[in-house]
């Protein structure tokens, strides 16, 4: 568990980054002195995040959709030309879910499982060779407090989330005597536009908010616990309000009494 002082001139990619919780993040580690590097689908509103950055001369955009493997080797080259290293890699872009299982069609399951599981693992297996011949750096997964405890509407959701903190585990656990961390973050509910755009049953964008997300966090709290969380080289870390972390030592604690809480909340 690598502890790091500060994040000076630290090169941070950052995926998921036009919007919400990666922009807010990309945001904090500028302020601690990053070079972050922005990756989306969007050049413009990716742009957009590098100017409001502090000093957004060092930083870049690079667009590229994770689910094109393609795109995904071409944009990890350009990172290497520009900047020579990668110090974080968070992997932080997803999609989620708001539908019943009954209604849920088998497309829009693998569309979920491939943004949250399979690009994720395909992006990092492809960093991972710079990790290990550099002997330092750190691999960050932006999971989901969904991911820990299941709960009606986000079943493909939370299942992508629990797959991709258990292959972060196994992760760790293979590269620990090779200078190189693995963290797994579990947000809860936060206010960005993940509700807007979680999929229905059929595959399209829900888009309208929810009570929950928009009562939650704001990103920029969310963003300064995570990161400060990250610089202290904390690998497991449960960013969110007092019920969604309550929830997640119950899931520990009492398995049972969690699932009978779960099956009488009012989740959508």
């Amino acid at each position: 568990m690598a502890k790091l002082e500060n994040l000076k001139d630290k090169v941070v990619w950052i995926t998921g980054a036009s919007s919400g919780i990666g922009k807010a993040i990309a945001q904090e580690c500028a302020m601690q002195g990053a070079q972050v590097i922005l990756t989306a689908r969007r050049y413009e509103e990716l742009e957009k995040v590098r100017i409001s950055l502090l000093n957004p001369d060092q930083h870049l955009a690079i667009t590229a959709d994770i689910t094109d493997e393609s795109q995904v080797r071409q944009a990890y080259e350009q990172v290497l030309s520009e900047k020579g290293r990668i110090d974080w890699l968070i992997n932080n872009a997803g999609l989620s879910q708001r539908a019943l299982i009954l209604d849920t069609s088998m497309q829009t399951e693998r569309a979920i499982m491939e943004v949250d599981y399979f690009s994720q693992v395909f992006l990092t297996k492809t960093v991972l060779p710079t990790f290990l011949q550099q002997k330092s750096g750190r691999i960050v997964f932006v999971s989901s407090v969904a991911g820990l405890l299941g709960t009606q509407y986000r079943a493909s959701y939370s299942a992508a989330k629990a797959a991709i903190h258990m292959w972060a585990n196994s992760l760790r656990a293979e590269v620990a005597e090779d200078g190189v961390d693995v963290s797994v973050i579990f947000p809860g509910f936060v206010k960005t536009n993940v509700s807007i755009n979680a999929l229905n049953g059929e595959g399209k964008a829900q888009g309208f908010d929810n009570e929950a997300t928009a009562n939650g966090l704001e990103a920029e709290e969310f963003a300064q616990i995570a990161v400060k969380a990250l610089m202290k080289g904390e690998e497991y870390i449960v960013v969110g309000g007092r019920k969604e972390v309550l929830g997640t030592w119950m899931s520990r604690l009492s398995p049972g009494m969690l699932y009978k809480m779960i099956r009488k909340t009012k989740v959508k």
